[in-house]
């Protein structure tokens, strides 16, 4: 019997696996949910696969996503990621993961944690959605427009309402897996 899964990861080893082990699933570590919001950030007009493949560059060059590091970079960092030919050199880019990392440490400061921040919009519970086909899967909505909005106001950039719809599926506050996946039932 073949393994039914969501048609967008088809074709890639690399995103099959991510796909099977790590899309969907709840997120609450602080690092993890800010390495994925660098990441998403940096997917902005690419695919998701571009990021995937270079995500372990991102993790040497971004010092282990260490928030702490990242906050405190200044102008030899960002030339520095510039030549940096494992990520995305773009600079708006890199200059937004220096900024979103002085936003989280903020918001952490402030909220205790980010993931408690992040959860509270979903209720600390997962919304379970249920789309039939890739057609019945949004591209924004009226959370995440929410999130963005919010995040913007406390100076995080590249985190409009399609990028955040994405991490919120990412990190597992939102399941779109589709009817018939076969993580949809383990997610849930």
């Amino acid at each position: 019997m073949d393994i039914v899964r969501c048609p967008w990861c088809a074709g890639d080893e690399l995103y099959t696996a991510y796909h099977d082990t790590e899309w969907g699933v709840p997120l609450y570590d602080d690092r993890k949910l800010f390495e994925l919001l660098i990441l998403e950030g940096a997917q902005a007009g690419l695919s998701w696969l571009t990021i995937l493949r270079r995500r372990e560059g991102y993790r040497a060059a971004f010092d282990g996503f260490n928030v702490q590091k990242i906050a405190r970079y200044g102008v030899r960092d960002i030339e520095r990621l510039m030549g940096d030919g494992r990520i995305i050199r773009n600079r708006r880019k890199i200059i937004s993961a220096k900024d979103n990392a002085r936003a989280f440490l903020a918001l952490q400061k402030e909220a205790g944690s980010f993931s408690a921040w992040l959860w509270k919009y979903v209720d600390g519970k997962p919304i379970d959605n249920h789309p039939r086909t890739m057609g019945d899967v949004p591209a924004a909505t009226p959370l995440s427009e929410t999130i963005s909005k919010e995040l913007k106001k406390l100076g995080f950039t590249f985190v409009g309402p399609t990028i955040m719809y994405s991490y919120l599926q990412s990190a597992g506050l939102v399941n779109d897996h589709l009817a018939g996946c076969f993580t949809r039932r383990p997610v849930r």
